[in-house]
């Protein structure tokens, strides 16, 4: 197997998958794959793959590192060794890394189940990472909070040192001193203060010499005056040292006490990224998950060969199905033997879990060995030969290839004399044939050309040549075989036509037959071949017209359904405004009977009119003209209930002028069209032409009153009397009404709003304004 995989070059495969992991681990587990048979892991490998090509889709900022390859350090401390902080620093991060992952795949454990499967390994250690990440800073520098002890002792260290410093520096500062000094400065030797002293003047500063300079010339003095003081920053300093080493022990200990779940934790974690980097590398090679189906056979769309990105020419393979073995045949350089590690490697990956870089519907089988005989393994030190070298791998092969082993076989029979090639080759290809091998074999020989044709399971395929470009075209042709296009290339050569004339007359009348015979299949399948092509053009044509006339409707539906809530809103708008100009209309109204005699109060209505007709006509001008279902009325009687389409309202007919109808609409009275109104379905119409109910309607219209004057009347004639008009303004349409009870002593007001709070037609009340009767008056809302 191992050597079948490097002839496929898996090897470097693996080694570019390597590429794409982030971390040591999964480098490793790229590096180590190796193909499986088991038909539920492949699955479940390639599905884990899917998944995470859908992360790096769905969630590419997702935080999967931060976590470092604390195998060695986990070990450790399982043997109760002492961690550098350092080492403690990674675990720690590690451990936050893995908290962090393990919550996001929690979060979204329905979009990625199988990555949140394996997440649930992780560990979360929540007070053990507190406590490193507390006591440990980046670069593994110790926290001064890591512990009381220790910002105790540093606090002290800190104030020791200041101390030396002044002492110090007073020496250096003493102009006494000064001459006696190489330089005016403060240096350490051996974790203590010191000065420069020169040579000679060693006994004018008393004190212990640490160190001297390499010309000896210079002196480094421990002052006496500072020797108790350098004592105690040595002590503090050797105290700092015994707490880190404490605290170190410490969260030592922790992690081996979770040194069994660390293992687990990072073995998940290199599995992830393992998984991950399986994602980025099918990004890479724009590939996807093939289908996996039962049997040995492969149906691969387009495939391009991993390894030789974008100068790959995609092939289209069958094999298993209507035929176990493939005899390709074609020029030299022609693609053969790339046709040939493309399957292998498509094999391989595919039941590594990778995805192929093919087109959507290729499916694979699973074949159970995979064997193959490619390229010149002659070997100088065994003294092999070319067909030697091949005949050893092929015996090999011929006694472990079974049902379920896929063979690829190079140039098989080559090396040796051409009819005992082509023969041996024949025979070989009868015997994998017979063991029910999925095989494909490339060859020169044109004797087994006839071989597949005439057998069963057994097809011809051939790598296209250009004849006039003298290059192929690396396309595979299957169902075709190849020709050798000698003649043809060397006439192209320049080699003089009486001479290929005289070559193709020492040809048999067979081989000749047999030639023609593929040219003319040649011919035959290359006219299918356009058909086919011309064919799927108009189709995807047909489907394009399809997807952009289903557009454009979808586009002229959401236009429509715009225009018409664009217009709604409008007419809404319209709607309010003219409501406003009515209202003011009425009040000025109002105000104006209220202070004018009868010839202004005339005059006043008037003027009312034309502004509500003017409004009316806004409304009607910036109404849409439209088609309108219903029936257009040839003429309409005084009384007779129409619709009318641009309001949504009905209304009673209460006048007709030619074509024009004076109409009743709750409290409004206008002119309309006769041909903007409808009949309404089934009215009731009396002997005389009117329906009843628009008689009632349009008398009351006529005769009501907007008022009630209540003075003078006792409580019960008032509520008596309130209780009529109401019932007789709420027929006739009004929205409002006024009823006047007078000041007086305020009974009778008092009386009538009890009856207006139970009386179903009220909507609202309340006393009127000025113009309106002030508190003398009640305004009704009606329902």
């Amino acid at each position: 197997m191992e050597r079948t995989l490097k002839r496929l070059e898996f090897d470097k495969v693996l080694a570019r998958l390597a590429e794409h992991a982030h971390s040591e681990l999964g480098k490793e587990r790229a590096r180590e794959l190796v193909p499986s048979t088991d038909r539920e892991v492949i699955k479940r490998w390639q599905a884990e793959t899917t998944e995470g090509r859908e992360l790096l889709r769905l969630d590419p900022v997702a935080e999967l590192g931060g976590w470092h390859d604390v195998r060695q350090a986990v070990a450790r401390a399982a043997r109760f060794a002492v961690l550098s902080a350092e080492e403690l620093l990674a675990v720690g991060e590690t451990l936050a890394a893995s908290r962090r992952i393990k919550k996001f795949f929690a979060e979204k454990s329905s979009r990625y189940p199988l990555l949140n499967e394996l997440a649930e390994a992780l560990t979360i250690q929540a007070q053990l990472e507190k406590n490193i990440l507390r006591a440990i800073l980046p670069g593994g520098e110790i926290a001064d909070d890591a512990s009381p002890e220790l910002l105790q002792i540093r606090r002290g260290l800190a104030r020791a040192q200041n101390r030396v410093r002044e002492r110090m520096e007073s020496i250096i500062r003493s102009s006494e001193n000064q001459k006696y000094l190489q330089d005016p400065i403060i240096t350490i030797r051996n974790d203590r203060y010191v000065v420069p002293v020169k040579q000679e003047y060693r006994n004018q500063i008393p004190g212990i010499v640490h160190d001297q300079s390499a010309s000896g010339a210079t002196l480094f003095i421990e002052p006496m005056a500072a020797v108790e003081a350098n004592n105690e920053v040595r002590r503090l300093m050797v105290a700092e040292q015994q707490e880190i080493q404490k605290i170190l022990v410490e969260l030592s200990n922790g992690v081996s006490a979770i040194a069994e779940d660390l293992t687990i934790t990072m073995d998940a974690l290199g599995q992830l990224d393992f998984i991950m980097a399986k994602a980025r590398y099918s990004r890479t090679l724009n590939a996807l998950s093939p289908t996996i189906i039962d049997g040995a056979r492969v149906d691969i769309k387009k495939g391009r060969h991993p390894l030789l990105g974008e100068d790959a020419v995609p092939a289209t393979i069958s094999l298993g199905k209507d035929f176990r073995t493939l005899v390709i045949t074609g020029p030299n350089t022609g693609g053969k033997t790339v046709t040939l590690k493309t399957v292998g490697l498509f094999t391989l990956m595919t039941q590594s879990g990778l995805h192929i870089p093919a087109e959507a519907g290729s499916e694979m089988g699973i074949f159970n060995q995979v064997f193959a005989d490619i390229g010149d393994e002659q070997s100088i030190e065994q003294s092999l030969s070319t067909f030697s070298s091949h005949m050893t791998n092929i015996v090999n092969i011929l006694n472990r290839a079974d049902t379920g082993s896929l063979v690829l076989l190079d140039e098989l029979g080559a090396g040796t004399d051409p009819t005992e090639g082509a023969a041996l080759a024949r025979a070989i290809l009868e015997e994998l044939h017979g063991r029910g091998a999925c095989t494909i074999a490339t060859t020169h020989y044109s004797e087994l050309k006839n071989y597949a044709y005439t057998t069963p399971g057994v097809e011809n395929a051939s790598v296209e040549f250009d004849v006039e470009t003298l290059r192929p075209t690396y396309r595979l042709l299957i169902g075709r075989p190849g020709r050798s296009n000698a003649f043809e290339i060397s006439a192209r050569l320049g080699l003089q036509p009486a001479i290929v004339q005289r070559a193709r007359q020492f040809l048999t009348t067979e081989q000749v037959q047999v030639a023609d015979l593929i040219n003319k299949l040649e011919q035959t399948q290359q006219a299918a071949e356009r058909d086919r092509e011309e064919a799927a053009i108009l189709r995807r044509e047909s489907e394009e017209i399809k997807e952009r006339y289903r557009q454009l409707e979808e586009q002229l539906r959401e236009k429509r359904e715009a225009i018409l809530k664009k217009a709604y809103e409008e007419a809404s708008k319209l709607v309010r405004a003219s409501r406003l100009e009515a209202e003011e209309a009425v009040k000025e109204l109002r105000a104006k009977l209220a202070q004018a005699n009868a010839r202004d109060r005339e005059e006043a209505i008037k003027q009312a009119r034309q502004k509500l007709q003017r409004v009316t006509s806004k409304v009607a001008a910036k109404e849409p003209e439209r088609t309108t279902p219903g029936e257009i009325p040839r003429q309409v009687k005084p009384g007779e209930q129409v619709f009318l389409p641009k309001y949504n309202q009905k209304a009673y007919v209460l006048s007709v002028s030619g074509d024009n109808v004076q109409v009743q609409v709750g409290i409004m009275k206008m002119f309309v069209p006769l041909k903007e109104l409808r009949r309404v379905n089934e009215p009731r119409v009396t002997a005389h032409g009117q329906s009843q109910v628009g008689q009632v309607y349009m008398d009351k219209a006529k005769s009501i009153e907007t008022s009630l004057d209540l003075r003078g009347m006792t409580t019960d004639e008032a509520l008596l009397e309130i209780e009529k008009y109401l019932d007789d303004a709420f027929i006739a349409g009004l929205s409002s009404v006024i009823l006047i009870h007078g000041k007086g002593t305020g009974a009778l007001r008092a009386a009538v709003h009890r009856e207006l709070k139970n009386n179903p037609r009220v909507k609202s009340f309340r006393l009127g304004e000025a113009g309106e009767g002030g508190a003398g008056a009640t305004v009704v809302n009606l329902k």
